[in-house]
């Protein structure tokens, strides 16, 4: 314990931030099983929908109104994180934050084509294997690829 002080009080001296939280939606369709991924405003790289945690509403609420408005998602979202991962987010003037990404489950029952960052962004579904190989973050190729061991839709057992 003392040695997590003596880390924390060494990483503010030398400017170090400790990691944010954000909240993040893992939308699976309720049909078939793919993951729905999005690019992301600035590099276009493939990713889910996550922000920062809101005022009123649960993680997973939160979670789930990123979905909706970076991807026109509408579904149900689990209370209970599906897991978690880390990044660094690339802030304005160049610095990056270290931040844990606190993933829910959202089995999307539908897609809203005017949603509102339908104009940003581009939206798609694959595989889940195919999801974890477009993703950068290793933690988060981890979480998608949980889902291919978990049973398909309509697949027994």
């Amino acid at each position: 314990m003392m040695n997590d002080l003596l880390r924390g009080a060494l990483g503010k001296a030398l400017g170090r931030r400790p990691p944010a939280l954000q909240v993040a939606a893992l939308c699976v369709s309720a049909e078939t099983g793919k993951v729905l991924l999005i690019t992301s405003r600035g590099t276009k790289r493939w990713i889910i929908p996550k922000g920062w945690p809101m005022t009123g509403r649960s993680a997973a609420g939160a979670a789930l109104q990123e979905a909706w408005e970076e991807a026109g998602v509408r579904g149900k979202v689990d209370e209970v994180a599906f897991g978690e991962y880390s990044y660094l987010k690339r802030l304005p003037g160049g610095i990056s934050q270290p931040v844990i990404a606190q993933v829910h489950m959202v089995r999307v029952t539908s897609l809203v084509r005017d949603y509102p960052e339908h104009r940003q962004r581009q939206r798609k579904w694959f595989s889940a294997a195919k999801a974890a190989e477009l993703v950068d973050e290793d933690g988060l190729k981890a979480l998608i690829g949980r889902l291919e061991g978990e049973a398909k839709p309509g697949k027994k057992g």
